[in-house]
């Protein structure tokens, strides 16, 4: 029996339960947030990145809300569970943290409730950044590794984040952020300080970066060996999470647009996850996709002429009258509109030919058949070439054609018979796909 290819929908409603644990993940993030809101203001703390803050909140909600909504709906797959798992971290640890800030600044003596909200915080940031970027890749879109080979792939990233979990929850000192207070830690070890400081964290970002090769490798892999619906699936993920390729940039940028892309990464990924898995809109990750290998190459080149001729024409206005001129931007806006679809007609039919050669050559192909169906009357000739043309547009592993006389019923009260014709069947077969069959009739000549 073959392994399935992606998480079958479950039969029937999901359980009363599924669905409340569903809720409950929305509640608890909106909770969270707000108490760090509230107390964030009553302890009257700084906050020096609103803009990124709340960016990052509404990426992480996104997280939520998707990761509830895969839970209520597909229970049993593991990726609404850690995206669920992640967001309501994000929102109640850091409450937590905010609490021991606030107690702090208030009281300036911790209590019960301060020491393991900065206890929390001293550990909690690795099981948020090692499940986002290693196991969500890893298991998508099933929930199931690729295979039993992977699972080293698996394991070693989860030693290493449980070591990094452990030395953190047993430093000597606590350190509450946003106000710099350090509390003793009842458990900690004396002379344990940051884990990043130790010999160790070498040999366990090691382990980490394993994980992180081996979560892309298995994208890759999926991806290739993927058929049908899973091609799709992999297609919106790999969309999604190509943003992250813009870090190296984005990192030398102001902060508030680190916020924007990092807002956008989360947004994007959960979003595309959520499609993927839930199977909603699937196939139209090919008109995404198409769509923005053209109005991307268009932006940059609109911008680029736009900035050109600004800067050009109004080097020009200098030299001639020693003065800039408006004239410049109204020319250069001018030209863009002049050139937008031009451009856009170039850049859809290069994009049509290089990327997407399948499509392009069978269109062209079926606008020659049908040019070639209006003058042909020999049925032979016609079956031929109708053969042809599926093999070439749909490329099928294998085509058989026939034709089945249906003879006309017998005229009756003086009714003449209609005239007989035939039925010509299309099989298409593809592997990982179900058996598309396509009729067409035509009258014998």
């Amino acid at each position: 029996m073959n392994r399935r290819i992606a998480d079958d929908p479950p039969h029937g409603r999901p359980s009363l339960l599924a669905r409340v644990a569903g809720w409950l993940i929305v509640l608890l993030y909106v909770a969270g947030i707000c108490m760090s809101y509230v107390l964030q203001r009553r302890a009257g703390l700084p906050n020096e990145h609103p803009v990124e803050d709340a960016l990052l909140w509404v990426g992480f909600g996104a997280f939520a809300v998707v990761g509830a909504l895969l839970v209520a709906k597909r229970p049993t797959n593991a990726i609404g569970w850690i995206m669920a798992t992640v967001a309501l971290m994000v929102a109640i640890f850091h409450a937590g943290g905010t609490y021991a800030a606030y107690v702090m600044t208030t009281r300036d003596q911790p209590d019960v409730l301060t020491v393991v909200g900065a206890w929390v915080q001293a550990w909690y940031w690795w099981l948020v950044i090692v499940p986002a970027i290693i196991y969500l890749p890893l298991l998508f879109p099933d929930g199931r590794l690729p295979s039993r080979r992977w699972l080293p792939v698996a394991i070693l990233p989860g030693i290493g984040t449980l070591s990094l979990v452990v030395l953190g929850a047993l430093k000597d000192t606590l350190l509450v952020e946003d106000v710099h207070y350090r509390i003793d830690n009842p458990i900690g070890i004396k002379g344990l300080g940051f884990v990043e400081d130790l010999p160790v964290f070498g040999l366990i970002n090691g382990l980490l970066i394993v994980g992180l090769v081996g979560a892309a490798a298995s994208v890759v892999v999926r991806f290739r060996r993927s058929r049908g619906v899973e091609r799709q699936q992999m297609k919106w993920f790999v969309y999604a999470a190509a943003l992250i390729l813009l870090a190296p940039v984005v990192d030398q940028l102001p902060d508030v647009v680190n916020g924007v892309w990092l807002a956008l990464v989360l947004i994007a990924t959960s979003t595309a996850i959520g499609i993927a898995v839930l199977r909603y809109r699937l196939y139209g990750i090919d008109v995404v996709i198409n769509r923005t290998l053209v109005y991307g190459p268009l932006t940059a080149m609109l911008v680029l002429v736009y900035l050109g001729g600004v800067v050009f024409l109004q080097y020009a206005f200098r030299i001639l009258t020693g003065q800039g001129s408006q004239i410049a931007i109204v020319a250069s806006t001018l030209a863009i509109a002049a050139l937008f679809n031009p451009l856009r007609r170039r850049i859809q039919a290069f994009v049509d030919r290089r990327f997407y050669r399948r499509k392009y050559d069978a269109a062209k192909t079926l606008e020659a058949f049908s040019t070639k169906l209006r003058d042909e009357t020999d049925l032979g000739a016609l079956n031929a070439e109708l053969v042809s043309v599926v093999r070439q547009t749909m490329q099928p592993a294998n085509v058989s054609l026939w034709l089945r006389p249906d003879p006309s019923p017998k005229s009756s009260g003086g009714e003449e018979p209609r005239e007989p014709h035939h039925e010509v069947s299309v099989l298409r077969f593809e592997e990982g796909a179900r058996v598309r069959r396509t009729n067409f009739r035509q009258r014998s000549r």
